[in-house]
């Protein structure tokens, strides 16, 4: 009779299949992955299929060894053995039983989107390090929808889940036709969501892969649109904090969506500055200086910096600063030169670099100081014309001023006589004078001696 703790033991002995080969009993973790991915696989998934899907995405094994794995499992199968490729993963060591239960933790977060009530989930459009956003369909106005869910592991995480709520508050002030809209947020079992608008569509940074980079024209409208959704948040009081080309979604009609609130801030919170004081929030390729070195007053031209590194990228087909590391990126957005946009491209109107360089002045008092006067120049390119407040700026505040100076003294000093190149000239007059009249009197005595002849 086995002893009570036998009892509870899992059988993990060697067992044999139809061929006559020793081969393991899954684990209790690799089991729990399994049945996981068959909550999953409910309906027309094949469970291979997204095994092997969800394996490459996570960098765990490549296509060749999934591949290897599927004809193993198809050989077993014919073999009248059920090994999953799971375990075929496992055994060949191409996986380890801590990646599979990583494995598991992605297959729940997928779960997780299924378990909100009242929407039907239509697929997922993508994840990243902070969120799974779903596509569906709210099932009270038969519309479709995005949803954002907050991953499990930071469910615990009070920092992470103020943040993801705050995103929420702050996308919910806000309602204008170039910003993303937010319905709902809540909880729903263990799982955070954020309901918003579902934009059909692609991002910027979409067309930057594909197309390399932008025409002016095209680039000039979508950070026209953006300038105008940022005026709007500015107008509340809200600093996006994160422009970036993968925040900036167009419609199928070509309208232009800033979406992702996460970093945004209340230029008023005077307490989530103190927070925030030396911490660098935002995208080390577009983040502004004053926001690298973590400073409490945050405004308007933050956002504009940061437009302007995405207006850069979009009509050079490069980030404004390389490097090697975030580190180095950011020291330079700090320290380095820029390279004017237009000796990169130069079919780009000076016009255009002339803007884009305003907008990326190392100093923010330098720069656009709201999104309205941004938009004066933007709108002035647009229609061919000289940019009026950035090519002002070509002259620098040092030239302007000396130049104002002048024309204040012109229009009041009287222009100065120099006395002494008159003095000089005076014996050259007086002499000619005489000489002249001399002249003169000889002439008409002449004329007279002949008349009486």
């Amino acid at each position: 009779m086995a002893s009570p703790s036998e009892g509870n033991m899992e059988d993990t002995s060697p067992m044999k299949d139809s061929a006559g080969k020793t081969r393991p009993v899954p684990s209790p973790t690799t089991r729990q992955a399994e049945e996981a991915i068959q909550e999953v696989a409910k309906g027309n998934t094949n469970i291979d299929t997204l095994v092997g899907r969800l394996v490459i995405d996570q960098g765990l094994a490549t296509q060749d060894e999934v591949q290897h794995c599927l004809e193993q499992a198809k050989e077993l199968r014919e073999e009248a053995n059920q090994a999953s490729l799971v375990q075929i993963l496992v055994d060949n060591q191409y996986v380890t039983q801590r990646q599979i239960a990583r494995l598991r933790r992605i297959i729940e977060a997928e779960r997780s989107g299924q378990k909100i009530p009242g929407f039907r989930i239509l697929g997922k459009l993508g994840a990243g390090a902070m969120a799974t956003v779903f596509k569906a369909n709210q099932l009270s106005l038969d519309r479709t929808v995005a949803i954002k869910v907050l991953p499990r592991k930071f469910s615990d995480n009070p920092q992470f889940i103020e943040r993801f709520y705050a995103e929420g508050r702050a996308a919910a002030t806000l309602n204008h036709p170039n910003i993303v809209q937010a319905f709902d947020v809540g909880k729903a079992g263990e799982f955070h969501y954020f309901v918003m608008e579902y934009v059909d569509g692609r991002t910027v940074y979409d067309d930057i892969v594909k197309q390399k980079r932008f025409s002016e024209t095209d680039a000039v409208e979508v950070v026209m649109q953006v300038a105008e959704a940022l005026q709007h948040a500015h107008g509340k009081g809200l600093i996006h904090r994160d422009v970036k080309p993968k925040n900036v979604m167009i419609t199928k009609d070509s309208v232009v969506k800033l979406a992702d609130m996460g970093l945004a801030r209340a230029v008023s919170d005077k307490e989530a500055a103190e927070a925030e004081a030396g911490k660098a929030f935002g995208t080390p390729y577009y983040i502004s200086p004053e926001q690298i070195r973590g400073e409490r007053d945050i405004g308007p031209p933050a956002d504009i910096y940061s437009l302007g590194s995405t207006f850069y990228h979009m009509v050079t087909g490069a980030v404004p600063y390389e490097g090697k590391n975030p580190s180095a990126v950011m020291h330079k957005h700090l320290k380095a030169e820029l390279v004017p946009p237009d000796h990169v491209n130069p079919k780009l109107s000076a016009g255009v670099s002339e803007i884009i360089e305003m907008m990326m002045a190392k100093s923010p008092s330098k720069r656009y100081q709201s999104c309205k006067d941004l938009l004066i120049d933007l709108r002035a390119v647009h229609k061919g014309e000289s940019p009026p407040l950035a090519h002002k700026d070509l002259f620098g505040e040092e030239d302007l001023a000396a130049v104002a100076a002048a024309e204040a003294s012109a229009e009041t000093a009287e222009i100065p006589i120099d006395q002494s190149r008159n003095q000089d000239v005076r014996p050259w007059i007086m002499t000619a004078f005489i000489v002249t009249l001399c002249v003169a009197v000889v002439s008409i005595f002449v004329n007279i001696l002949q008349f009486t002849r």
